[in-house]
């Protein structure tokens, strides 16, 4: 599937992700900053994965792990630095949340931060939710 939004798209299509750039990109995160290019490439093999383009460059990038039956859990949401500030992550974020592959499943994710964003797409906290270390 394609999305458009004036110079800007979003690919959900695996193909679409270019690994280097999506390294690039996640070396700018808290959470994967040292994350190496093989897990990265496993990951991407085992997830629904999300492209944000600008042109040919990839800016942006997200994933969704799901069982297609019960859950999805949202990860490695992340745009370009150059590129924050222009509702680029609210699109990215909400296009994943509204894929209708995962719609009345159970959707979960981890974060420090863009609290507000999450809350405003459905997302809230819970004493329920347990993990090892992320």
């Amino acid at each position: 599937m394609k999305y458009e939004q004036g110079d800007f798209q979003i690919y959900d299509e695996r193909d679409k992700v270019q690994l280097e750039s999506v390294q690039a990109l996640l070396k700018q995160s808290y959470w994967a900053n040292d994350r190496s290019i093989d897990v990265i490439q496993t990951s991407i093999e085992n997830s629904v994965c999300f492209s944000l383009y600008k042109g040919e460059e990839q800016i942006g990038f997200a994933r969704v792990v799901t069982d297609f039956a019960s859950v999805a859990y949202l990860a490695d949401v992340i745009i370009d630095e150059h590129y924050r500030g222009q509702g680029l992550g609210k699109w990215l974020t909400e296009t994943m949340v509204n894929d209708p592959r995962w719609k009345d499943k159970f959707k979960f994710l981890v974060t420090d931060d863009a609290h507000s964003l999450y809350t405003r797409l459905g997302f809230r906290g819970s004493e329920k939710l347990l993990s090892t270390k992320v």
